[in-house]
């Protein structure tokens, strides 16, 4: 499992082939939502064919800091979350342990006590739906961590959690799916949705069209402008997140944790994924200004150091020279840009090496062996949309998941795979909904931890 960054070239693909002519279903990006999708439509009786534009997980499902947690989600998530976990441990067993899954645990740290008494809030109304989460003290959080510089008070530590790793996982899932019979095509971009009486009855892609009854949107970033294209809005928008590992270092923590500036987790090669925890970086484009309503109250709260950049570089989903419409015989903005890479900050790397070096500095040095970012797809109340397009029957959409899509995919998954099918998913999926952001309703913020 390389900690050498795999996913910043197109070539070559994994999963090739022609397009069949018709399927029952397509699933419209290989993230670890579309793949689980995929994996999860399949096994319940259904032709399937997962499309991406670039390589499988290429994007943000590679770049994540690949923790598999119910601490700190929304009370909605947390059931889906659960069952995340557990499905986690079953497909590792099925890939006989090359997802990478561990537990090891997840540890919020506070610096006051106001920040334990909001995570003492959130545990009370978790604390019902069978999360493991516990609060510790000041010595506690220090003996847990074994950090010899701590400026903690304490800790939320959720000792069910777990991590996997990324850019190993989401691959290996893609080919159990493809060896269970879902047929896989990397380099395949989808232009458009072909309809009926406003119903979908195909996809159209840069290789031709292929009909379906029902397709999937799981586009990560780019969900929000193949939307637009077909006159749905969809108020997302990307922010740029930075993450780094090191080389190899003494296995002194072996625990996932994060504070107001650091996160860390250790990997299965013997170093560490290091992230400045709450930095992020908003690129302005026509979608930025356009959806800045919704986000006010998000930007009110104060909770996620976020820093505006004057422009999105060229290709982005919301540069100001991305295309907004375009025809299905044209090349569209997901082939002009096959694999979303932007550069990581450099000054954020260097920094947060140096923390995690003050707070442990019994390893001696923190060398890096890659750095990369990511655009993480974000909602204004940092909850995902997981719904039915009602616009456009046949077309349901699983994305905006805010940076919590990777610990969450098999669960949302399986639950995406059964509304497809019609199913009762098991789940009350209200808080998901698309059409909250148009219907008049309040937006209320997930949890501010």
């Amino acid at each position: 499992m390389s900690a050498v960054f795999p996913f910043r070239e197109v070539i070559p693909a994994e999963h090739g082939g022609d397009l069949p002519e018709a399927v029952d279903l397509v699933v419209i990006g290989g993230g670890v939502i579309g793949t689980c999708t995929a994996l999860f439509a399949n096994r319940a009786g259904l032709k399937v064919l997962l499309l991406e534009k670039g390589r499988i997980a290429a994007e943000q499902s590679s770049r994540n800091w690949g923790w598999i947690r119910v601490q700190g989600r929304d009370m909605a998530e947390i059931p889906i979350a659960l069952e995340a976990q557990a499905l986690w441990q079953e497909l590792d067993a099925l890939c006989e342990g090359r997802l990478g899954t561990r537990t090891v645990g997840v540890g919020y740290l506070a610096k006051s006590h106001a920040e334990m008494e909001s995570f003492a809030g959130w545990l009370e109304e978790a604390k019902p739906l069978g999360v493991s989460s516990e609060l510790l003290d000041a010595a506690q959080a220090k003996a847990l961590t074994g950090a010899s510089d701590s400026p903690w008070v304490g800790m939320l530590h959720t000792p069910t959690d777990m991590k996997g790793e990324p850019w190993v996982a989401v691959p290996e899932l893609a080919r159990l799916a493809a060896a269970e019979g879902v047929l896989v095509r990397e380099r395949c971009a989808v232009r458009g949705l072909e309809r009926s009486g406003g119903r979908v009855t195909g996809v159209v892609t840069e290789a031709g069209t292929v009909r379906c009854e029902q397709a999937v949107l799981a586009g990560g970033a780019w969900s929000g402008l193949f939307l637009k294209r077909h006159g749905v809005t969809l108020p997302q928008l990307s922010v740029r997140s930075t993450a780094m590992a090191t080389a190899p270092l003494p296995q002194l923590v072996n625990k996932a944790a994060v504070d107001d500036v650091l996160a860390f987790r250790p990997r299965a090669d013997g170093g560490y994924t290091l992230a400045p925890s709450a930095f992020s970086e908003l690129f302005l484009g026509p979608d930025a200004v356009r959806h800045a309503r919704p986000y006010l109250t998000l930007a009110r709260q104060g909770s996620f150091d976020v820093h505006f950049r004057a422009k999105a570089p060229a290709g982005y989903p919301d540069a100001w020279g991305t295309a907004r419409s375009w025809r299905d015989d044209e090349e569209s903005p997901f082939e002009r840009m096959r694999i979303l890479s932007p550069d990581p900050n450099a000054g954020k790397v260097a920094s947060t090496r140096a923390q995690f070096a003050q707070h442990f500095p019994q390893m001696g040095e923190v060398p890096l062996q890659a750095s990369w970012a990511g655009m993480i797809d974000v909602m204004p109340d940092v909850v995902p949309v997981v719904d039915h397009v009602a616009q456009i029957p046949g077309l349901i959409v699983a994305t905006g998941m805010c940076g919590h899509g990777f610990g969450i995919g098999p669960g949302f998954g399986r639950v995406v795979a059964d509304m497809v099918h019609g199913r009762d998913t098991g789940h009350d999926l209200t808080r998901f909904r698309l059409a909250r952001f148009s219907d008049g309703s309040k937006l209320v913020p997930g949890p501010n931890l």
